[in-house]
Parts: C-alpha cells; structure tokens; sequence
C-alpha cells in the first residue's frame, strides 16, 4: 500500500494560493539578501544599472520557455547564439576557423574544455589515464571536471607573484598529460598568467592549452584599449585551443550565461556528445545539459547589443577606476596588505599581522555593515570584484571597512573562514 512521505520542511499547498501573495512572499523572501543593485556585493552579482537590467530580463522573460536542446524547433536561438559566440571570439582575436557554444556558466564551459583535451587525447595519441596539469590558482572547476570526467589533477605551486610556475609545468608534463591551463586573471589573487609561456609548453607536447577568461575575457580587450597594459592571453597567442568567458560577469548578462571558443572546428568537435544508443533516434548535445531555457541566451544576445562597444568601454573604464580607488584605499590602512596589484577588477587583501587581525572577522563585521565580500585562502583573505555597479560605491565602501577594522581590532574577534559555493 502507497503511503505518502512525512512532510519534510516545507509541503506543497493543498490549495493554489493567489499570484500576488506568492509573489509577496517571494520578495519577503530575499528581504535578509545582500543588496546587490545597490553594489553592496563585492562578488556573485554583476549589474550595469537599472536599463542594462531591464533588458536583461524583457529578453529572457520572452524566451525562458524556448528550449535550446534543439535549435531546428527554435532557429532563432540558433541564430543568437551564433551571434554572441561570434562576437565573443572577435574579442578574442579567434580565426575564421574559430567555433564555440554558450554554456550555463563558467564552470560548465571549463568542464567541457577538459572533456574536450581528454576526447582529444584518446582519439589522436590513444591516452587511456589522462592528466592535466595547472597552476594552484587555477579555479576549482577544473578539480570538478577531473573528478567527474577521471582524469589526474596536478596542481603546481605559483611563483612569488602568484602567477603559473611554467618551468614546474613543464616538469610536470609526461605523455599522458592532455591539457594544461592557465589563466587571465586568475580568481585568487587577479593576476594574469605567463599565457604566451604556457601555451609554448603545449605546442611542443601537441597538447591543448585552455585559458579560463571568465573574469577577463570581456575587460580585458578593452582595458588594453584604453591604455593598459596586458599581456597577450587569447588566441593571437600561438598554442591556445580554447578559452572561457563569462558573459554574466562583466557581460552583464543574465545568469546562466558563458562562452567556450575554440581555435578551430575540428577541435570544438571533441566537446559534444552524440549517441544513438537509445530507442529515439539520434541524441546530440553541445553540454552538459539537455533542456536549456533559451532566457540566457536572449538576454545575452540583447545586453550585447543594447550597450554596444562603446558602452563595454565606459563599463571598464568606469570599473577599473573603482578597483584602483579600492586598492589605493586598502593599501591606506596599515593593518592591511594587497595580496597583488589588481591586473583587471579582482582584488585580494590580507592582514599585514595575521597575529593581530582576523580577516574572517573583517568580513563579519562588513557583513553586519550591509557588504559582502568573499573569503578565501591560503593566505587568509578577503576578495573583491569590482564591476560597474561600484563606481560611486568605493568611498563609502572604505568608510565602513575603516569601521570593520577599529571594531575587530578592539574586540579581538574571530571570524569564520565561510565557503566559496555551497555545500548544505
């Protein structure tokens, strides 16, 4: 005999209830959650303002129930899909040659880059126990990826400045190695890879080399535009066979949208998947999705469009003025130490005497301020992204952070090292 089970928490309503009290509690809902269009987020939450936004959501409004599973029903996310892939690669200085597809995010894209060198790795030098080998800063999808996909992670120790150690991956390469990695900027610290340096390594050993851009690859091209510095990390950089970038960062897109090019077709060909093992004919997907909501890529294709190359210009100007005024205002408190000169909008600071201050406690005390900032380590830090939203938000951002330090300092408080993700 069927019985139904305990309720456990919440239970589904035994009548339907009306649309504006759901939705009313639906807002009471988040009334404890960071304020992120205030710019109250130093991560997780990216906006270029109320109109940016706006458009964001009309697009993906109109097309969430659109499935991008299979586009021969919906040419019109073919289309747009195409389009932001191919502006994408522009920005990337890929080839005519060059191929990509939108991801659910970055961490999907870097799951299909590893999957992609290990099918490569099979089908052209028959590897059967497949490693890849990166820096320590590389992000932690990359662990994920070599854990769903069984492949050996090795790590490699970073140089004094944070960035890849490529004498040590060099060392670390064998015939079983199929990938190695770097990237610009990385998420710690923010500095940006000896890419041009990596990528050597994997044209001598006819091996891929992915560069995760996912916080770069839409600042990136236009700081250097706008004067900066920045060394060559994209695919003008021989040895680079693909690349992530995420359009709902610095995009300013909606969640849920990333990009992974590809130097050529022949090598995007390795990310998907086909099989007509089943009774319904011939499965064939880009992802690690089946059913995708056509919003994201919508809003993607719309933002892209509505802001223009002029507006991603003055939304890294306006960025990386905030982040140098965030740095110079950290480097202000002498109980406080940048981890590294911000190469693009990352940033990360530490206590000067760790015996003195807890970070953890800092951001406690942030926290309870109404900003939110991630904590990360080794070494104890705190990390900020800084996005067009912080404009006009740093100075009183530095004003409570001056608060946060009297207060922790005179109680001698200690912090939690919180996560980055969630794991209950």
């Amino acid at each position: 005999m069927w019985l139904p089970c305990a309720a456990v928490g919440s239970s589904l309503p035994e009548h339907g209830q009306p649309a504006e009290e759901v939705l009313a509690r639906l807002e009471a809902l988040r009334g404890g959650d960071v304020r992120w269009r205030d710019g109250r987020a130093l991560t997780l939450a990216y906006t270029a303002g109320p109109e940016v936004q706006a458009v964001a959501e009309e697009a993906y409004r109109r097309y969430m129930t659109e499935n991008a599973l299979n586009t021969d029903a919906f040419p019109s996310l073919r289309r747009m899909q195409q389009d932001v892939v191919d502006i994408v690669a522009e920005w990337l200085h890929g080839g005519p040659d060059a191929a990509g597809f939108m991801t659910t995010g970055g961490t999907e894209s870097i799951l299909l880059a590893v999957k992609a060198a290990r099918e490569r790795g099979r089908a052209e030098r028959g590897v059967a126990r497949p490693n890849v080998v990166l820096p320590v800063s590389a992000h932690a999808a990359f662990e994920k990826a070599a854990h769903y996909f069984g492949l050996e992670s090795r790590r490699i120790p970073v140089r004094a400045d944070w960035r890849a150690d490529v004498g040590a991956m060099g060392a670390a390469i064998d015939d079983s190695t199929v990938l190695v990695v770097a990237s610009a900027p990385q998420y710690p610290q923010g500095v940006i890879d000896p890419v041009a340096e990596v990528a050597a390594l994997a044209a001598e050993h006819g091996i891929s080399c992915h560069v995760d851009a996912c916080m770069g690859g839409v600042t990136l091209p236009y700081l250097a535009r706008l004067g900066q510095d920045v060394p060559p990390f994209d695919f003008a950089v021989e040895g680079v066979t693909s690349m992530s970038v995420d359009l709902h960062k610095f995009g300013y897109t909606a969640k849920g949208a990333s990009v992974i090019v590809h130097r050529t077709r022949a090598l995007r060909r390795y990310q998907v998947f086909v099989t007509e093992r089943w009774l319904g004919g011939t499965y064939g997907s880009s992802g690690l999705l089946g059913t995708k909501s056509g919003g994201a890529i919508a809003a993607a294709w719309a933002v892209l469009h509505h802001l223009g190359d002029d507006g991603y210009l003055r939304l890294a100007r306006n960025a990386r003025a905030a982040t140098e005024a965030l740095a110079a205002g950290i480097l202000a408190q002498p109980e406080l130490v940048l981890r590294a000169p911000p190469e693009a909008m990352l940033l990360a600071f530490g206590a000067a005497d760790p015996a003195a201050l807890d970070v953890f406690a800092v951001a406690d005390a942030l926290w309870r301020r109404g900003w939110y900032v991630d904590r990360q380590g080794p070494p104890p830090s705190l990390h900020c992204t800084v996005n067009a939203v912080h404009e006009h938000r740093i100075p009183e951002l530095l004003i409570d952070l001056r608060a946060a330090l009297d207060e922790v300092l005179t109680a001698g408080a200690r912090g939690d090292r919180g996560a980055y993700g969630t794991i209950e």
